[in-house]
């Protein structure tokens, strides 16, 4: 049983994403650890690489013993890959709107298909800026408040736009390897964001028919819960999550 939360940023974000978030939290009781993940362009994150494998080392390096993971968007993969690695140190993953995808699967993958009946499910994919090389991309600020923050108040969403940096495509395009044995026994809760425009509603509803067995919940939010609700969003996870929490003597 444990208290304490491992909050993962998605892309293009920091630590920062779960600002609004963790004193919310907190007042119900839980130990919130947000993480900064190598090379994600803030002034305070570790150094590279920027890569799965290096995400999963980190994370595993400055976890509590045992932990709730939660992972926002694109972090969700990496919150599954952390699982697959250290299933015994991971209570519950909690994919926020998040990437809970089958072992192997890309996420542009999914989004390829599901876009064949959902045109809308390309997200925020069309409006990307990327670099000469490709290497780099960068979600610009009329975009993110368009896509990621259109329901947060004005002020938090336009200073979130301003701090989105530029994201390392081999950070960005991930893909995890999970076995039945290890990702497989580790409980898991997906909360759908239902006005969601980045992670779109059929995209997070394909996702949970291909990662079968997660307890779902819905908030009736765009694609940063943590922002636009806070006070919802925090109520909403400490109803699911008391069963793991650590009895205090």
């Amino acid at each position: 049983m444990t208290a304490d939360l491992l909050l993962i940023h998605g892309a293009w974000q920091g630590a920062w994403a779960w600002d609004a978030l963790i004193p919310e939290l907190t007042t119900l009781g839980w130990r919130c650890h947000a993480i900064e993940l190598p090379e994600n362009g803030q002034p305070c994150a570790p150094p590279g690489p920027a890569s799965l494998a290096a995400y999963v080392a980190h994370c595993a390096s400055v976890m509590p013993a045992r932990v709730i993971v939660i992972g926002h968007s694109g972090a969700g993969v990496i919150a599954s890959q952390l699982a697959e690695a250290c299933p015994d140190r991971v209570a519950c993953v909690v994919y926020l709107t998040g990437m809970m995808l089958p072992s192997g699967m890309g996420f542009a993958d999914l989004v390829r298909e599901v876009a064949k009946e959902v045109p809308a499910a390309d997200g925020i994919g069309p409006y990307l800026q990327w670099s000469e090389d490709g290497l780099f991309s960068l979600v610009p600020p009329q975009a993110a408040l368009d896509i990621f923050l259109q329901d947060c108040p004005p002020a938090a969403a336009a200073r979130a736009a301003a701090r989105l940096t530029r994201q390392r495509e081999t950070a960005r395009a991930l893909v995890a390897s999970l076995t039945p044995e290890r990702f497989g026994r580790v409980p898991r809760i997906y909360v759908e964001a239902t006005q969601d425009r980045s992670v779109v509603p059929a995209v997070q509803r394909r996702m949970q028919a291909l990662v079968p067995g997660a307890t779902i919940l819905s908030i009736a939010a765009g694609h940063a819960p943590q922002l636009a609700q806070p006070a919802s969003l925090a109520r909403l996870l400490d109803g699911a999550l008391t069963v793991f929490r650590e009895a205090e003597s």
